[in-house]
C-alpha cells in the first residue's frame, strides 16, 4: 500500500480532515492510507494576519478548504480566478508550471496539491516584491 507518510516532531500539530492532532513527546511517523485526505501541518499554515500578498491570498483560500472553513465549490471559483490573476504577473516557465499544476489540482478537487504548487511560488513572490520595494 502506498500513501502519505507524515513525520512529526514532538508536540507537532497537524490538521487531518478538519481535526487537529498533536503528536506526543517523541518523534513519530503516521501513514495516511486514505487517498485525498485533507492534511495541513499547522507549522506550515498561513495565519490570517500573514495574508498580505497575492500568492498568500490564493494559498490561504486553498488552506481554508483543507481546514473545512470554506466550501470547496465556492473556493474553486476564487482559486481559479486568483490563479488566473497570478498568471498575468508570474510569466516565467517555472511559475507557469506551478500555476498549471495548481489549476489542474483545483479543477480535480485536490486542494492539498493545489496548495503545495502555490506555496512553491512564495519565494519567487518575495524576491519580486523586494525588487519592487528596494
Amino acid at each position: 500500500m502506498s500513501g502519505l507518510v507524515l513525520k512529526l516532531g514532538p508536540r507537532e500539530r497537524v490538521l487531518i480532515n478538519g481535526v487537529v492532532i498533536e503528536n506526543g513527546d517523541r518523534r513519530s511517523r503516521l501513514n495516511i492510507l486514505t487517498p485525498h485526505a485533507n492534511i495541513l501541518r499547522l507549522r506550515d499554515a498561513i495565519h490570517p494576519d500573514e495574508v498580505n500578498t497575492p500568492v498568500r491570498r490564493v494559498c490561504y483560500i486553498a488552506q481554508l478548504v483543507l481546514s473545512g472553513d470554506a466550501d470547496p465549490g465556492e473556493a474553486r471559483h476564487q482559486l481559479l480566478r486568483g490563479i488566473e490573476q497570478l498568471s498575468q504577473v508570474l510569466t516565467d516557465l517555472d511559475s507557469r508550471h506551478q500555476l498549471d499544476l495548481a489549476t489542474q489540482s483545483v479543477v480535480s478537487g485536490r486542494f492539498y496539491q493545489a496548495l503545495k504548487a502555490l506555496r512553491c511560488l512564495l519565494p519567487r513572490e518575495r524576491r519580486l516584491l523586494e525588487t519592487v520595494r528596494g
